[in-house]
């Protein structure tokens, strides 16, 4: 038998690993961190224990690329969002609209930072860690996009922070109770915080 190609021996550790990744996103999303053995990721994404240490040096690597890949799924959402209007006042209720999409989508389970962080609530840990710098960009994000909608003059930092709030209520509420009233809840909320950066943000249809 003629050895492996090196695409295709990339090809095929590649594979592996989205697969090992694929797997341990959906069931850490759906069951939570802890409650989750290397054996039963290893198990549904049909690969070795040694193909998993090939790729990830343990369990809380594999947590730490679990969320990592989301982190990046946020950001290129909220990318999108801002791309899709040139209204700075548009481009916070385009933020806030990807929010509630997510909030109505089938077998949404909350805040994945949020969960994982109630999971690791030492401070020191590298998941905790993790979670702080997601909601660290997360806030000096919407912070900016709110200063771009505000009066030059109105400060802005406390309105940034009150929409992150605002979100997580949001994330929380949304797996517990009727997704759409809290859909529409935040929204209204979102409306809210619009207003306290500009008593003059124009309304689009």
């Amino acid at each position: 038998m003629s050895p492996m190609s090196p695409s295709a021996a990339g090809r095929t550790t590649s594979e592996a690993r989205a697969r090992l990744l694929g797997t341990a996103t959906k069931i850490f999303y759906a069951e939570g961190i802890h409650s989750v053995g290397i054996d039963r990721i290893t198990a549904e994404a049909r690969v070795t224990r040694a193909t998993l240490y090939r790729h990830f040096t343990g369990k809380e690597d594999l947590v730490l690329a679990y969320l990592d890949q989301a982190d990046q799924g946020i950001r290129g959402q909220v990318a999108a969002a801002v791309g899709s209007t040139p209204s700075a006042v548009g481009q916070v209720r385009a933020v806030a609209r990807s929010i509630v999409d997510g909030i109505r989508s089938p077998g949404f389970r909350g805040c994945a930072f949020l969960n994982a962080v109630a999971e690791y609530p030492d401070p020191a840990h590298p998941v905790h860690q993790a979670v702080l710098a997601h909601r660290q960009w997360f806030l000096d994000t919407v912070t900016e996009l709110l200063a771009r909608a505000g009066d030059d003059d109105v400060p802005v930092d406390a309105a940034g922070r009150h929409l992150v709030m605002l979100r997580d209520g949001a994330m929380a509420a949304g797996c517990l109770f009727d997704p759409e009233l809290v859909s529409e809840t935040f929204l209204h909320g979102v409306e809210g915080v619009l207003r306290e950066v500009s008593a003059a943000a124009p309304e689009e249809g």
